[in-house]
C-alpha cells in the first residue's frame, strides 16, 4: 500500500495521521501497512492480527506498533516508559507521531 492509495481525508484525521505516520516511516511497520491489516475504505485496523504478528518482534518494534495503535484508538494501551527501548531516530519518529495526534 502506498501513500498514494491512502485517502486524503485519513491523512488529515488526527487519529489516522499519527498512526499512518508511524506505519509509513517505521521500517518494520511499513511491511504491515497492507490490506491484510488495514481497511481504509471502512476506516478499520485489524489490531489483534497486528499484535499477533508482532509477537516475535523486538521490544522497540512492539512499542512502535503499540504507539501507532494507541494514537488510532486510546483503548490500545501504550507504556511511554518503553520509549527507553528506542534509538534516537525512532524516539524522534515516536515524538513526531505524538505531536501529530495530540497537538
Amino acid at each position: 500500500m502506498s501513500t498514494q492509495t491512502i485517502p486524503g481525508h485519513l491523512l488529515k484525521d488526527r487519529y489516522w495521521r499519527a498512526t499512518l505516520h508511524l506505519f509509513i516511516n517505521h521500517p518494520k511497520l511499513q511491511r504491515y501497512l497492507t490490506s491484510q491489516f488495514f481497511d481504509l475504505e471502512k476506516g478499520t485496523i485489524r489490531a489483534a492480527a497486528l499484535k499477533k504478528a508482532a509477537a516475535p518482534w523486538s521490544e522497540s518494534e512492539k512499542f512502535a506498533l503499540n504507539l501507532a495503535l494507541h494514537c488510532f484508538n486510546e483503548s490500545h494501551k501504550v507504556n511511554l516508559s518503553d520509549m527507553d527501548y528506542l534509538d534516537l531516530q525512532n524516539k524522534q519518529l515516536a515524538l513526531d507521531a505524538i505531536k501529530l495526534r495530540f497537538f
